[in-house]
């Protein structure tokens, strides 16, 4: 596992150099960007400079999104931790990592009915920190440079209830925030059912896999399946469906044809002030961003603007949405709903819009100016 950086050709350690020297400036907002590091970017992308800067430079930017330095201390919602199966459990016979994710009691349906789709990438995203450091500490404790880990996706009792269309497409998005986020860092990849105990065994020690996996490791308690570290999930109570606790009365309901957006504007005069939403949409999915107008008094496209919140698709039919919003600058704050990408279906989407003034001075001064409108 050592030795990788040495191993580089004469062209590989130009580009690795010149790699380091274009992305100087986003390098002291990285946890650890040693050479390891970079060297993920450029191999990603076939050691591409452009492609591969373009593609550190969008993660620096997620990571600020998501405040992934902080994302350790986050905790996700309840039915988050109890029922998203899976679990880190034991390293393969090279000290790496071994992730597992059990499919077959995954309640997917119900977990979108009682969770956001962000809230559950961001529990991914929290994972992937987690292996990370994982790989870290083993680095300390083997002296071989760990970077990668061992997947273990265990398909037994996949059938048509994982096929759910808004199922399908969120396991797409971790897929992609996978990739986009957290390149070659996935070592190799076991996709089970059945007569596959033989094989893990020739990758990791039977003290490393669980007796349910074919090794000899137990829980303390003597638990097979190690459930102290590998969520089995299992369905998901209604009790949890947040829709039909939530009886939200919203200030504003507009319907969006197909392939149209719809924009609402807010004045902000002094940095500080936070903006906060909720919405819901009634069939199907919307998208929603917020931009900062470049120029004033026009209507602009959202291309044309600085986008301040990266534009998603929402399942704000399962679930409303909610958020919030520190306005760093002042300007003209434009909340789109995106049902663009839709050729079939108009949306009609509830919305409420709150602007929260940064202090008790501002506010007054704000009041006095009448400074936060809606336009």
């Amino acid at each position: 596992m050592s030795g990788r950086v040495g191993d580089l050709n004469p062209r590989q350690k130009e580009a690795l150099a010149k790699f380091r020297e274009n992305v100087q400036d986003v390098l002291p907002s990285l946890p650890n960007p040693d050479d390891y590091f970079l060297l993920r970017w450029l191999r990603a992308r076939s050691f591409d400079l452009q492609k591969s800067e373009a593609m550190l430079r969008k993660h620096v930017e997620v990571r600020k999104q998501k405040d992934i330095d902080n994302i350790m201390s986050w905790q996700p919602p309840e039915v988050v931790q109890q029922y998203l199966s899976g679990g880190m459990c034991g390293y393969d016979l090279d000290g790496c990592p071994i992730w597992y994710d059990i499919i077959g009691p995954l309640d997917a349906k119900g977990l979108l009915l009682s969770a956001t789709k962000q809230d559950l990438v961001k529990t991914k995203m929290r994972d992937c920190e987690l292996l990370l450091r994982e790989c870290a500490c083993q680095t300390e404790k083997t002296g071989n440079k760990i970077e990668t880990i061992t997947l273990i996706y265990d398909c037994e009792g996949l059938g048509l209830k994982h096929l759910w269309k808004p199922a399908v497409e969120a396991y797409g998005e971790f897929l992609c925030m996978f990739e986009e986020n957290y390149p070659e860092t996935l070592k190799r990849l076991f996709v089970i059912k059945a007569n596959w105990k033989e094989v893990l065994l020739k990758y990791v020690s039977p003290d490393q896999l669980p007796v349910e996996y074919g090794g000899t490791m137990t829980d303390p308690d003597g638990d097979p399946k190690c459930k102290s570290k590998i969520n089995y999930g299992g369905d998901i109570p209604k009790k949890y469906y947040v829709r039909d606790q939530l009886k939200q009365q919203y200030e504003h309901s507009v319907q969006i044809s197909r392939g149209s957006s719809h924009q609402v504007e807010y004045e902000i005069l002094f940095p500080g002030c936070v903006l906060r939403w909720q919405f819901m949409s009634d069939g199907s999915d919307i998208g929603f961003g917020i931009f900062l107008k470049t120029k004033v008094g026009e209507r602009q496209r959202a291309g044309e603007m600085t986008e301040v919140l990266s534009n998603q698709r929402y399942n704000a039919h399962l679930v409303p949405e909610d958020g919030t919003l520190t306005c760093s600058d002042p300007g003209i704050y434009v909340l789109r709903f995106d049902n663009t990408y839709s050729f079939i279906h108009a949306k009609k989407v509830s919305f409420t819009v709150e602007v929260l003034l940064p202090d008790k001075a501002s506010e007054e001064k704000m009041k006095q100016l009448g400074a936060v409108t809606p336009k």
